[in-house]
This record gives C-alpha cells, structure tokens and sequence, in this order.
C-alpha cells in the first residue's frame, strides 16, 4: 500500500508549478487524474527534441498520472466536471485569477458539490496590489528576493538555474494539501490552499531578510563585498551563512572544474597542511576564525593554488577525507551520469511509448514503507474511457462527446 493511496487528485494544473505538485502527490500513491482541454496541456509541443512525440518538458512533469480530456467551455463539459468533484479529494489548479470562477466553479460551488473537497491553488501574487499580474519562473525570483542577492558585485541581478519560484511553490503546495487532508480526517470538511510563488521564493530567500536587518547594525563581515549599502548585496559565491565558503578552480581548467569548499574553525588546520601551508595554521595573523575574516579572499587564493593541481573530485576525496566540508560543482551531463544518483534513484530511466527511454528525476521523498516507481506521463486522453466509464459514460456516448467537442 502507498502513502496516498485511495486519495483521488483531479489536476487541472499546466505547465510547472502545479504539475510539480501533483507529481509528487502521484509518486506517493494518490490517484492523479490530469483533466487537459482537448488540445492538451501547452507544453506537451513546447521545446520538443522529437517531431509530433509530447516533450521532455511535459514528460518529466506528468509521470505517474492519468489523462482525461474535456472542454470546460461547454454545458456537458460542466456538468461532467461537476461529477468527477463529486467524487475527488482534491482539486488543484494553477489557472490566472480568477479563471475557475469564470468557469462557473467558486469555492462556494465547489463546496456544495463535494464538502470534503480540499482546493488547492498556485497563484503569483497574494491578494493586493499584485494579484491580477502574471507570474513565472524568473518573475518569481525577481520579485521574491532571489535575483537581487545573485550575481557578483557590481554585477546585474541573476537568475537562478534551479526552479525555486515553479517547483518550489509546487512542493510548499504539496505541504499544504497533505496538512488540509490530516485535518479534515478530524473535521470532515475540506478547506482552501493557496500558495502564492513570490511568498515561496521569499521563503526561501529567509537568509537574506535576516541580512537586511544585521545591516541596521554595520556590515555584513562574512560577506566578501568592500561596500555596503542599505540593501543586502550581491556577494558572488560566498556562501552567507557562519562559515565562509567560495568556489575555487579545480583541473583540468573546463567550465565546471570547480569545487566548493567551506572552512570552518577545525578544519583550517588540516587544509592549511594540504595545501602545503602548515605554518599558517598556529599563525597568529591566520590561526583563528576572526584573524581570517578580513582576508577571506586570500585564504581561497591560497587554496585554489592547490586545488587547480587536481581534479575537482580527486580534491573532494581528499578534503573529505579531512572531514572539510565541499562540493565539486556538478554539471547536468554529470549528474544525469551520475551512478551514485542512478542507484539512489534520484536519476530514473523511463520507458515512453513513443520516444523510447528517457531519463527525468525521481521522487526525492524517500517513505520506508511506501517505495516510488516513476512510471511514464500518460497520452493526451489516454484514460478518457476507464474514467468516464465509471461515471455511467459508455462507449457510444463517448463518441458522441468525442464528436461534439466535449472530450
């Protein structure tokens, strides 16, 4: 038995952030049932690699899930959605403001046609005055605080590579609607989630709100910049938190033969050994924490010295070794190579029937007695008659929908 199981998701989500969500929710064993229009989910056709097969960008978001088709523009189309609430745990949309209220479906509605419906929404923006704008990925991350505390100083604002502001609003939904089911299994009702991408990003942007008020009290120390205004700063690859991190240069000299490495108090002794500087550890002017920290670029210099004579993972045995914490920086060839990630299954290989095999993340949510299998993103309608068929929808009748435009 799954997690989720017995849990039945109508996903009426496009895209990434709501996909993400329900995603998760399917590897956890929940019945995710994804209602499309009948021209399916937009990114389906968006960046294929292969003509007329859906796209990694839809086959790496939708695994696990069942497809249905239907037309919410039309009467039958309403009256058959109104039957599959009916019969859900919970409904999740990530449509513009207002969309399912235009479609004749309020909370109100809902509720009246499913008590125990739990409806949970991703929007941009929270009631107020950015409520009614349009929100993606990087706008998220503009607006949550991200962009203006990456990049290096004296450098623009910059984009993150990892999705914080789609599917990192997906997985504080996740949170949500799991926290909604436990409490209606006491209640008996179900209730509104919402979780808006600029409040995501903003939550995990934390440590930079907590820089915002140290700067009431003078510079940041730990931060590498020479300047401080009234406003946190961009500071590179410093790591920001209490032990000083940076990315040095690793052999053979390519674009990601870096490693990131942090030095906390214990371990400068052992890396000044390493890098053939022991005197530097009972120096006076090196030996502690705050005798380093005004000339933290120095101390990477030093040690960029020694790791540019190694390769990046020969250097992260080496440091952990000496138990110094560090990361070679990992490219996206690495990582979808990575054996260690294969075996954990953070990286699946997955059957399609169209394209073959292709190869998408796993669950990261590791459940003892509830084990994922990534099984592949279902066809554009591909379950329309199993699910249709238990509402009282027989073949014909299905046809006839077929034909007038409602699946």
């Amino acid at each position: 038995m799954k997690a989720l199981e017995g849990v039945r998701v109508l996903d009426m989500t496009h895209v990434q952030s709501g996909p993400s969500c329900t995603q998760i929710l399917a590897w956890l064993g929940a019945d995710v049932i994804k209602l499309e229009a009948p021209t399916g989910d937009i990114t389906r056709q968006q960046l294929r690699d292969l003509p007329d097969v859906d796209s990694l960008y839809f086959t790496m978001l939708n695994c696990n899930k069942r497809s249905i088709t239907l037309n919410l523009k039309s009467d039958r189309g309403k009256e058959i959605f109104s039957e599959l609430v009916k019969d859900a745990d919970v409904l999740v949309e990530n449509f513009a403001p207002g969309a399912i209220d235009r479609m004749g479906f309020t909370w109100e509605r809902l509720q009246e046609l499913n008590p125990g419906l739990v409806f949970a929404s991703i929007k941009g923006f929270g009631p107020g005055r950015y409520e009614n704008f349009k929100a993606y990925e990087v706008v998220a991350q503009a607006m949550g605080g991200a962009m203006s505390t990456t990049g290096f100083e004296g450098g623009p604002p910059t984009a993150i590579g990892a999705q914080i502001g789609d599917s990192g609003t997906g997985i504080h939904l996740v949170a949500g609607i799991l926290a909604a089911l436990l409490q209606r299994a006491g209640t008996g009702k179900g209730q509104r989630v919402t979780v808006a991408m600029q409040e995501a990003v903003l939550n995990l942007t934390r440590v930079k709100l907590r820089d915002q008020q140290r700067l009431a009290h003078g510079p940041l120390p730990e931060y590498p910049n020479d300047n401080f205004g009234d406003e946190v700063p961009r500071s590179g690859n410093a790591s920001g938190g209490g032990q000083p991190g940076w990315a040095v240069r690793c052999a053979p000299g390519g674009p990601n033969d870096y490693i990131y490495v942090i030095v906390q108090p214990p371990g400068w002794a052992p890396i000044a050994n390493l890098i053939g500087k022991p005197e530097l550890a009972e120096d006076p002017d090196w030996a502690t924490p705050a005798a380093r920290l005004d000339k933290l670029d120095k101390m990477f210099a030093l040690i960029e010295q020694w790791t540019e004579q190694h390769t990046k993972f020969e250097v992260m045995d080496r440091l952990n070794a000496l138990n110094v914490p560090c990361g070679p920086i990992m490219s996206t060839r690495e990582l979808i190579e990575d054996e260690t990630l294969a075996e954990l299954g953070a990286v699946v290989e997955v059957e399609h029937p169209q394209r073959g095999t292709f190869k998408t993340v796993g669950c990261p949510i590791k459940l003892s007695d509830s084990p994922v299998e990534v099984l592949t993103s279902p066809g554009l309608g591909e379950h329309n008659s199993a699910i249709y068929g238990s509402l009282g929808i027989d073949a014909g009748e299905l046809e006839d929908l077929k034909a007038a435009g409602v699946v």
